[in-house]
């Protein structure tokens, strides 16, 4: 599960995007992106103690962008490349945002995902002191079988930044794409639908 707070957001995670999207060699749009959220589900910590986001965007009249983030309360080890920045949560203080491209925990949940035909962690909202369940604005599905044994992900051999991103690490070669629309992969895949529409491939896994 992904439990989430009523909180003030300084900056936002947008803003934060929006600087950052124009340092990316594989963002397309106006050089002042402006980015709003087309949709965003979260894959589950099961330590609880990492925030990992997809979120989709879109500046302008440009494609939709993927833009998965992690959501730390201190520095990821070895994780500057992928610092998108840091914010002041009013309930959870400073965090660590990084493309989790480079963030471990995200990797282990997408390769979990992809692979045993997994989805979306469902979102408590807290609430007074409660926690309501609310529905997520997207759903994710693997291609995989249940029956998966997931190897542990472990550190990352390589990685390409592009559309897609490809990251090489001991046990799987994770592909997240970046600029959606296009991708066909033919392997394991992780899609996402949202507002009624059709599957749209998100990432690729292949072990290796």
């Amino acid at each position: 599960m992904a439990l989430l707070y009523r909180a003030d957001i300084q900056p936002t995670k947008l803003e934060l995007i929006d600087s950052w999207l124009p340092t990316r060699s594989w963002y397309q749009g106006p050089a002042e992106p402006g980015v709003r959220r087309v949709t965003a589900c979260r894959f589950d910590d099961p330590d609880g103690e990492v925030g990992v986001e997809t979120i989709l965007v879109q500046a302008g009249d440009g494609p939709v962008l993927h833009v998965p983030l992690t959501y730390r309360g201190a520095p990821l080890a070895g994780g500057e490349p992928w610092l998108v920045g840091t914010t002041e949560h009013s309930v959870l203080g400073k965090r660590w945002v990084y493309d989790a491209t480079g963030d471990p925990v995200y990797l282990q949940a997408l390769a979990t995902a992809i692979l045993t035909g997994g989805g979306e962690a469902e979102e408590f909202l807290e609430v007074d002191g409660r926690q309501e369940r609310r529905a997520p604005a997207m759903s994710l599905r693997g291609t995989g079988a249940p029956d998966t044994a997931v190897p542990v992900v472990g550190p990352i051999d390589r990685t390409t930044d592009g559309d897609p991103t490809r990251i090489v690490t001991g046990a799987v070669e994770l592909t997240v794409h970046r600029v959606l629309g296009s991708a066909t992969g033919g392997g394991l895949l992780l899609t996402g639908v949202w507002d009624g529409g059709t599957p749209t491939t998100l990432a690729e896994a292949v072990l290796r």
